[in-house]
């Protein structure tokens, strides 16, 4: 018997295999599209959170938006600002306090990006009701698992 047979005999089971199998897909279709500019899906994610909030934004603020710990995302920030895509700002000379922005070449990147995205085809299989269906229907499963 195949596996699929098996996981779709357990229907709670079977929703989080098939959550999985898309994040899979759709993160591996991102990051092939995401290749020629030499990013991953994360960091585009970043340049993303940076851009929506007015271009700058302080690592507490990136890691409530990216759902990801503020270790992490200062990892990641750091070789995003060896790469040249973001800088950081301190709020003022002496302060401690440092606010990361995107620079010239991260927002030329970004307006590439937002433009080429293999997620808007992968959802177009979708119309514009099932995706709210589908929002509506994820963020209550988010809230639930967030207890946990």
């Amino acid at each position: 018997m195949e596996m699929e047979k098996i996981i779709s005999q357990n229907s709670s089971m079977y929703s989080r295999y098939l959550i999985g199998k898309v994040r899979h897909y759709m993160n591996r279709a991102r990051q092939n599209e995401l290749k020629p500019y030499d990013i991953s899906p994360r960091q585009a994610t970043v340049l993303f959170i940076l851009h929506s909030l007015g271009h700058k934004s302080t690592l507490a603020e990136l890691s409530k938006h990216s759902d990801r710990q503020i270790n992490t995302l200062s990892q990641q920030i750091t070789r995003m600002e060896k790469n040249g895509l973001v800088r950081k700002v301190r709020q003022t000379p002496k302060s401690a306090l440092i606010n990361f922005e995107l620079t010239k070449k991260g927002s030329e990147i970004y307006n590439k990006i937002i433009e080429e995205s293999s997620v808007e085809q992968i959802m177009s299989v979708l119309t514009e009701n099932e995706r709210q269906q589908l929002i509506s229907l994820l963020k209550k499963i988010a809230t639930a698992a967030e207890k946990y």
